[in-house]
């Protein structure tokens, strides 16, 4: 579930629409959360599907660490990507604000972190050497994350949580020890889907 304080708003023509703050979100607020009315399908079903459904399912899809194609069932299937995000993932099925997002400003997500199944071609960026997201990003670019996340992680208690209530009860201890400063912040890592051990799984 995306933040209540969001809208989705049309760009342009070569980007299509995209998600906006309505209202002022302070860093280490959570303003995407995975909850039960998200859809979860696996590899086979979504291979299984006919060409003109699946295409259009997998563009609003990203994977978990298990591999499953996850669909947001809000606007949140509609953030765009962007090197400089305005959110960062953590592996407690939530994402927090990076940084403080203003009225107007877009909601973003680098997508390196969504076990994407092909390279993403982006628009170039100001001040920014990337120039696609490839599949495994996230093994490259984990500690810079890691470090993201920790820091939005430190003002967890200090601002307005409205989806607080969605953590997952599995993961609710840990996000509070860390909150708390009584404990840290797993890796990113954790997140990452490798395909490779699936392969030698089934070999």
């Amino acid at each position: 579930m995306i933040h209540p304080h969001t809208e989705l708003r049309f760009i342009d023509d070569s980007i299509g629409y995209g998600v906006f703050a309505t209202e002022f979100i302070p860093k280490g607020t959570i303003t995407w959360i995975l909850d039960d009315l998200d859809q979860k399908f696996d590899e086979a079903y979504v291979h299984s599907l006919d060409p003109a459904r699946r295409d259009r399912l997998l563009k609003f899809c990203f994977r978990d660490e298990y591999g499953q194609y996850i669909l947001c069932w809000d606007i949140a299937r509609y953030v765009n990507h962007s090197f400089n995000s305005t959110l960062i993932a953590t592996p407690y099925h939530f994402e927090l604000a990076a940084r403080d997002i203003y009225p107007g400003d877009e909601i973003t997500d680098d997508y390196g972190y969504f076990n994407l199944d092909y390279p993403f071609h982006c628009f170039p960026e100001p001040n920014c050497t990337r120039t696609k997201v490839l599949p495994d990003d996230i093994l490259y670019y984990y500690p810079e994350w890691d470090q993201k996340a920790a820091d939005a992680m430190k003002l967890f208690n200090q601002v307005d949580q409205p989806l607080k209530h969605l953590i997952d009860p599995m993961c609710l201890h840990k996000v509070t020890a860390i909150a708390a400063g009584k404990d840290t912040m797993d890796s990113i890592l954790t997140c990452y889907y490798d395909r490779t051990s699936k392969l030698k799984a089934i070999r």
